[in-house]
């Protein structure tokens, strides 16, 4: 298998147009070139397998340090079994400064790892500190390595470990459709933080919204056909998390299951939102939600303090924000996905309240209720009755709860009509070192 392996040329190739690129440093371990990558200039990092010793480090520093003065991408191809321990201290000293130009760039050009074979130590953390990590699927990326451990977990350091655990955005099936889906991405993204989002050629969806679809179908009833790059499809999968675009915009669109929220899923939408608006990328989000979920294990795994973290990455973000309140929106879901949104479209039948119609009614109407011959019935009865009069979309709208109605034909033409209108949309922060977001 190692000899079908696909090599430097050929994964090169499959990122970059036509193949072309101009070589930058070809000698040594890690390599480099600049080229075009579905329209978009970047530059790419490449390790060819061998350890790497301090030059080879310092070549990755430079790179990074052109793309944040030129304002392209980076792409890094790891793949290296290790480091030239002859190179001592220097070389712990070449990999710290590598690891704080990586944090220094970050939010400035889009750094997109493309895990090609194996990624291990600091190149995990490096890795992983990317905008987007995409890890082909007979890739391997650890801390420690995971084979001799007694307490050996299965299928660790495996992409599809890296994919459940949150660090692999994407998988693919080898080096080369992985280089394939860092060029896609590549595109999505701008080609700096000060440049807007990139603009395509698109088709129109086949599908429209529908009153308690499934997240991936809300979505692509919102979004340009066939145009998703979905990013941590194997992690926190009650909500769907994709850059697509929409009226050949480039957006990231959010959208929830129905189901109740782990940590996970909100971890998840928080590092999403984040990576949208370091880049302004608008964000398009989808909400039917049962809300968060109720478990003690939930909460024990940090499950409050992850909807704090996305709550607050919400609010702080000042990139074009649109909810799309498409099913149920009920008090801490809406508060942390809709009420700071730029603009709210409440789709027709959605459910917009403070608190669940079944529950409000058992304490607005409870004499009413326990008097009646049958309380089950007289509650779904009332239940319904405030839904319409109070929770409607309509009553969103006259309550200021949401901007404007749509029904599930005009729900894509609202998004987009939201977007142009939002385009130039411009936010100016506090004065502040930073927040403090919980994380």
């Amino acid at each position: 298998m190692a000899a079908n392996k696909p090599g430097k040329a050929e994964i090169l190739a499959a990122f970059f147009d036509d193949g072309t690129y101009s070589p930058l440093f070809t000698d040594g371990a890690v390599s480099a070139a600049y080229g075009c990558a579905n329209g978009q200039n970047a530059y790419v990092v490449f390790e060819d397998g061998s350890p790497v010793g301090v030059q080879d480090i310092e070549k990755n520093i430079r790179v990074l340090e052109m793309a944040a003065e030129t304002g392209a991408p980076v792409v890094t191809f790891y793949d290296s079994t290790g480091a030239k321990l002859e190179g001592g201290l220097d070389l712990l000293n070449a990999n710290a400064r590598l690891t704080a130009e990586i944090a220094r760039v970050s939010g400035v050009v889009p750094q997109v790892a493309v895990v090609t074979g194996t990624c291990a130590g600091t190149n995990a953390i490096n890795a992983a500190a990317a905008d987007v990590c995409v890890m082909a699927e007979d890739a391997e990326l650890f801390l420690n390595a995971p084979f001799n451990a007694e307490d050996k977990v299965a299928n660790a350091g495996s992409a599809a470990f890296a994919a459940k655990a949150g660090v692999a955005a994407v998988t693919a099936a080898d080096a080369v459709a992985a280089a394939k889906q860092a060029a896609s991405i590549v595109a999505l993204l701008p080609a700096n933080n000060l440049t807007g989002p990139a603009i395509f050629e698109f088709e129109q969806p086949t599908s429209v919204l529908s009153a308690g679809a499934a997240p991936e179908k809300a979505a692509a009833a919102l979004i340009d056909k066939d145009s998703a790059v979905e990013l941590y499809a194997g992690y926190g999968k009650n909500i769907v998390t994709a850059l697509a675009t929409i009226n050949g915009s480039a957006v990231g669109i959010l959208a929830t299951e129905k189901a109740a929220l782990c940590h996970k899923c909100t971890a998840k939408a928080a590092r999403f939102v984040r990576l949208c608006d370091a880049y302004s990328i608008p964000v398009v989000t989808v909400v039917n939600t049962e809300g968060f979920g109720k478990s003690e294990g939930d909460d024990q795994a940090g499950g409050i303090r992850q909807a704090a973290r996305m709550a607050g990455v919400y609010a702080e973000a000042t990139t074009v924000k649109v909810a799309v309140l498409a099913g149920e929106a009920v008090g801490p879901a809406y508060t942390v996905f809709a009420a700071c949104a730029d603009w709210r479209v409440a789709v027709q039948g959605c459910t917009v309240a403070p608190l669940a119609p079944e529950a409000a009614v058992t304490v607005l109407y409870k004499d009413e209720i326990f008097a009646s011959d049958n309380i089950v019935n007289a509650t779904k009865a009332k239940a319904a009755a405030y839904a319409k009069e109070v929770c409607s979309a309509n009553a969103a709208v006259a309550n200021g709860a949401a901007d404007a109605i749509a029904d599930a034909a005009t729900a894509r033409g609202a998004v987009a009509q939201a977007l142009d209108m939002l385009a130039s949309k411009r936010t100016v922060r506090l004065a502040k070192k930073h927040g403090n977001i919980t994380l």
